[in-house]
């Protein structure tokens, strides 16, 4: 069953020659993606997404990152604390929540910001006294935190709801679900994020980030291509939709 809104109403041990052909493999798959997406026949684009998520999975299932110290990374967390909120739950619409989010896809992107493969005025600076077993500890704290929910806007929920189930095959934009999951939950070891209850105005600006190109650190620009196939109307919908999802 799926899950509805809420609403505001009235690698280990995986070696070097498996991992270089699971990459060759997920590449492989990552087209398919996209030749799906461009797809009119909806029910062909439906199973590419689902043989894409299931191989990715499969993939990615040992290639984890190293252990991080949840204690240490809580005592690493005070400065993140100023915009991310304590335990990882932002109280700034534009700041994204780190609570409950994937541990891998956040010491993913904190070795982004690190490497530059992901730039952000704010971020970018924070990391550069910055190890990877900060960015393991950082991440296994923040995964371990819990996650407080939003609130959706109904008059946006109807346009957010198609787009993120079912996607817009006039336009080649595939279902959010086939990355992201029925309730926005991301599959952690493929490094797809959690989107469920994550703030809309964060979510959007990410979207357009996307579009724009801005942000470029998506594999093999899965993202930008979706994003450059949606109006500034369906971002802002499915935006608001996620916000208002839960587990």
């Amino acid at each position: 069953m799926l899950a509805q809104p809420i609403f505001l109403l009235p690698e280990t041990g995986c070696s070097e020659v498996r991992k270089q052909k699971a990459d060759r493999k997920l590449v492989w798959n990552q087209r398919k993606i996209s030749q799906g997406a461009n797809s009119k026949n909806g029910s062909d684009m439906k199973k590419t997404w689902l043989i894409s998520i299931s191989v990715a999975t499969a993939l990615f299932s040992s290639s984890v990152l190293a252990g991080g110290d949840p204690a240490a990374g809580e005592a690493k967390s005070t400065v993140c604390t100023a915009c991310h909120g304590p335990g990882g739950n932002s109280l700034m619409p534009n700041w994204p929540k780190l609570a409950g989010q994937h541990e891998e896809y956040l010491y993913k992107q904190l070795m982004n910001f690190k490497s530059g493969d992901r730039k952000n005025a704010q971020m970018s600076p924070q990391v550069i006294s910055l190890n990877e077993q900060d960015f393991a500890n950082l991440a296994a704290y923040f995964s371990s935190q819990t996650q407080k929910p939003g609130t959706a806007d109904p008059a946006s929920v109807e346009l957010g709801k198609r787009i993120f189930r079912g996607g817009n095959k006039d336009t080649g934009v595939p279902a959010c679900t086939g990355c992201h999951g029925p309730t926005g939950m991301g599959i952690g070891l493929a490094k797809f994020p959690r989107i469920s209850g994550q703030h809309a105005a964060y979510v959007e600006s990410t979207l357009k980030n996307f579009r724009d190109g801005t942000r470029a650190n998506d594999p093999n620009g899965m993202m930008r291509d979706i994003a450059a196939n949606m109006t500034d109307a369906e971002i802002a919908a499915v935006a608001q939709y996620v916000q208002g999802l839960h587990p």
